[in-house]
């Protein structure tokens, strides 16, 4: 019986222990429970953070911390684009929420509108209004042309190709009208009235608003043209040269470059012009296989002797120049008479600066210059209408293919935009020949004006031949004071404009006068006509321009090349 008892009790021990052991457990459970779902400064939980960008509708967006009183506190700008974290905590402070986010360790407010999840979205503007009349560029990696947009005109904005060091978009992808493309973002500007205004910081335009001629030329006006400052580059590894003596080779004299290092070693001169078009090509492009048939087939040297006589200027140490003709091509034009000029006041072939097929041609001859031959600079001549221009205007049956209805000079600067643009993009610079008329306070009628020009480029090469200022009197006797006279108007234009190019003069180089020649020009006249830029102020150097490159009248002018002045 007492056994019994005691199986029994010890079976009714177990049982109560065992339940006391399944509540213990449990409340143990509970405790933890409690102790992980609310004390979170035990054991918290882990949050996942996001990188997310900085957006705006201006190249920086303002950052806040609390002060003491809890208020918010501008503590820095940030580049938009700018990747941070956002801590998914936020704030509201007069009726706007602010998100805290972390930047380079520290921790910030911003306002939430200005996070965005893909960097693609950190543009947030919606239009823009044209200040400086623009090419529409197909895409935002080649030379082509889509179409053109004038001043003041509004531009939707449907995204951009990248952002700048600061903040800044480089081609917005734009749409205007039915035309979609990509606009350079440092012609445009925010509002119509900042588009339709005029550059005028120190006077600028009221300088130019009202010259012109003392009969219309029909090349432009002044007042049309744009005068906003233009950034000069400067490419570490091809530094513009500034006091250039320079010797011009046509593309015939390439198999004897030679005696021109020679002539370069001994004289100083430190710059070579070298033709890559004038007239026929200098060698077979493919740039001109695809645009210009006729021009591939017309050409002076192979690629590879020309590549070879390139290489060795530069080996010698010498500043290589590429010379383009530019609208006076009649190769092009037999290839494309519907990009030339139509007019009963002349026969010749040329094509239209209005024409962007031209353009484009001309700029990629120039762009495989800089790649495939290693040019420092390009120079472009014949930037401009024909000589003809003003009869061909008041003939009234001239077709000058003006698709966008543009003054010629407007297209001539229009044209130098773009062409600056794409040359830069290749680390080389662009020089502008012009006429030594150009000096004179109008616009010419070919549509060039000095300080449109210069502003844009990197360096103007004005002609101011000694026996091109009139056959009636001598002006090539005296080529000091005739080139003198002339720089003198020539330094003013340079002062008129914000960002002049650099003044690189065309001298005379050959006996005078061309049609018959009486004065010869020994390194006395080419000291003089060097003193005379100089004396005037226009000191960033001299070409010699002789056409048949006469490897023996340099040697006779060598003497003048070397000298201080």
């Amino acid at each position: 019986m007492k056994k019994r008892k005691k199986r029994k009790f010890k079976r009714k021990f177990k049982k109560i222990f065992k339940l006391l052991l399944v509540l213990i457990t449990l409340i143990v459970i509970g405790i933890i429970a409690f102790i992980i779902f609310n004390k979170k400064d035990v054991i918290k939980t882990p949050i996942t953070y996001k990188d997310v960008y900085l957006a705006s509708n201006t190249n920086t967006i303002e950052i806040y911390t609390l002060d003491e009183e809890d208020n918010l506190k501008e503590e820095d700008k940030l580049l938009r684009g700018t990747k941070v974290t956002d801590l998914k905590k936020t704030i509201t402070k007069n009726e706007v929420t602010y998100k805290k986010i972390k930047y380079n360790g520290n921790k910030y407010y911003i306002n939430k509108n200005n996070l965005v999840n893909d960097i693609k979205d950190s543009v947030l503007e919606k239009e823009k209004y044209v200040r400086t009349s623009s090419t529409i560029y197909e895409n935002d990696t080649d030379t082509k042309i889509k179409s053109f947009v004038k001043k003041g005109n509004r531009i939707d904005i449907i995204g951009y190709d990248k952002l700048l060091n600061d903040g800044s978009v480089n081609m917005y992808n734009i749409k205007y009208n039915d035309i979609e493309g990509y606009v350079y973002s440092k012609y445009l500007v925010d509002t119509e009235e900042e588009a339709n205004a005029n550059y005028n910081e120190n006077s600028v335009y009221d300088i130019h608003k009202d010259r012109k001629y003392s009969r219309e030329l029909y090349g432009g006006h002044a007042s049309d043209l744009d005068y906003y400052p233009v950034e000069k580059l400067e490419f570490k590894d091809n530094p513009l040269l500034k006091d250039a003596k320079t010797l011009y080779l046509n593309a015939g004299v390439i198999g004897n470059v030679d005696g021109y290092i020679s002539l370069a070693k001994e004289s100083g001169i430190n710059a070579m012009v070298v033709d890559i078009k004038d007239g026929y090509l200098a060698y077979p492009s493919k740039v001109a296989e695809e645009l210009s048939p006729t021009s591939y087939n017309t050409y002076a040297n192979e690629l590879e002797d020309y590549k070879n006589a390139i290489a060795k200027i530069k080996e010698a140490g010498i500043y290589t120049i590429g010379r383009i003709v530019v609208f006076n091509d009649s190769l092009y034009g037999k290839d494309h008479p519907e990009e030339c000029i139509k007019s009963t006041s002349s026969s010749q072939l040329w094509p239209s600066a209005f024409s962007r097929n031209t353009w484009e041609y001309n700029v990629n001859l120039a762009i495989e210059a800089i790649d495939t031959i290693g040019f420092n600079e390009i120079q472009f001549d014949y930037v401009r209408f024909p000589e003809q221009a003003y009869n061909m205007s008041i003939s009234g049956n001239s077709d000058f293919k003006n698709t966008y209805d543009e003054e010629k000079a407007g297209a001539i600067q229009s044209f130098l935009y773009y062409a600056t643009d794409q040359i830069h993009k290749h680390n080389a610079y662009l020089s502008v020949d012009v006429f030594g008329e150009c000096s004179s306070e109008y616009v010419t009628a070919y549509g060039q004006y000095w300080p449109a020009i210069s502003n844009i480029v990197d360096v103007i090469s004005s002609m101011p031949y000694t026996d091109h200022f009139g056959r009636q009197i001598d002006t090539w006797s005296n080529p000091y004071q005739t080139i003198y006279n002339w720089g003198k108007e020539a330094a003013k234009r340079q002062t008129e404009i914000p960002t002049p190019a650099i003044d690189r003069t065309w001298i005379t180089a050959y006996d005078t006068p061309f049609w018959n020649p009486t004065v010869i020009y020994n390194s006395d006249k080419i000291s003089a006509q060097i003193q005379a830029l100089h004396d005037a102020n226009l000191k960033g150097g001299f070409i010699t321009w002789n056409s048949s490159s006469s490897l023996s009248k340099y040697n006779q002018q060598k003497q003048a090349f070397n000298k201080n002045y």
